[in-house]
């Protein structure tokens, strides 16, 4: 008795698992880790980021941007702390 057996390959039922929002950001946090940052939280004064704008890393009417202060701040890291590969 010989039988012919076709091999029938069906596509999966289910659609690939997308992450959760918190897998994702853990996935995220995980690969800052692996690359040497630490996220932290800095409150700054007014008088803090005055400086900034005189040394010429913010623009005077962007101070109330928290993300142009963070990326001034960044810069002012970078160029007085040396940036690490």
């Amino acid at each position: 008795m010989t039988h012919d057996a076709e091999l029938t390959v069906t596509p999966p039922t289910t659609k690939p698992a997308i992450p959760s929002a918190a897998a994702e950001r853990m996935r995220l946090h995980r690969e800052c880790r692996r690359k040497g940052l630490r996220c932290l939280t800095v409150a700054l004064r007014e008088t803090e980021i005055d400086p900034l704008i005189r040394i010429g890393f913010l623009r005077a009417e962007m101070r109330n941007d928290p993300s142009a202060v963070s990326k001034a701040l960044y810069a002012y890291f970078d160029r007085t702390l040396g940036v690490t590969p």
